[in-house]
């Protein structure tokens, strides 16, 4: 709490961050975007300050529905069910992954998002609106603390290389809502992470330099989404 009666105080600057800015990486060069290809999303530089909880993916294609006269709209988080799989690894080693990435996230962000909340992300394909699943050219900012438990819960930066997994799905079926007779297709065209550069002043460059050069451990503390299913229940009256 603030001291109210401390009226001689001098006021106090944080100037820690000189600025941030968003730097956009794309997969390698020889990567697809079809059905079931793998897609790595690298940052090599080691010298970096980045903020992977501020990051989101960039992703732009094309709906196409090849009978006009069924209906087929793009469906509630549909760039979620786009993949099978996301893993996020540092320096080669995975820290967090998510499989069944629409399935997990859709449920998750359903209990634990605000209705604000809710409302700001339809940039993000989340409870968007009829009108913008009609046939023609979409892009959409995807949040990682949409998709990841790591960038949900670590809020700190990471200064040392990592990567972006994405193993896209191998239909499309979970990402539209209508006819299956109508013949949709999603073309995805390009896949960016976006992430925030930190820059600091040289004071507190030093000082974490200083904590990387002493060879300790780092804690980072975040919780992992996992998901069960099952199929078929018993044919008992109770089940856990």
């Amino acid at each position: 709490m603030i001291d109210i009666l401390n009226i001689g105080s001098e006021p106090i600057f944080d100037d820690r961050i000189v600025k941030i800015e968003t730097h956009t990486y794309n997969p390698y060069a020889n990567t697809t975007l079809g059905y079931s290809d793998e897609i790595r999303i690298p940052i090599q530089h080691q010298d970096l300050y980045t903020l992977p909880c501020e990051s989101f993916l960039y992703v732009e294609g094309k709906l196409t529905i090849r009978k006009k006269d069924e209906l087929m709209i793009l469906g509630n988080n549909c760039v979620a069910f786009m993949f099978d799989e996301l893993r996020y690894e540092l320096n080669g080693v995975e820290i967090d992954r998510n499989r069944n990435v629409g399935i997990t996230c859709t449920i998750k962000n359903y209990i634990s998002f605000t209705h604000e909340r809710s409302k700001i992300l339809h940039n993000a394909a989340w409870n968007i609106v009829e009108n913008n699943g009609a046939e023609g050219y979409f892009n959409f900012c995807e949040p990682l603390n949409m998709l990841l438990g790591f960038c949900e819960d670590y809020k700190r930066v990471v200064i040392n290389a990592h990567e972006l997994i994405l193993i896209r799905s191998r239909n499309d079926y979970n990402c539209l809502f209508g006819a299956q007779a109508a013949e949709a297709e999603i073309e995805l065209h390009k896949i960016q992470w976006r992430m925030p550069h930190v820059i600091l002043n040289e004071i507190s460059k030093l000082s974490l330099l200083r904590a990387l050069e002493s060879g300790r451990y780092l804690n980072m503390s975040f919780r992992s989404w996992d998901l069960y299913e099952f199929p078929l229940l018993h044919s008992t009256t109770k089940h856990s």
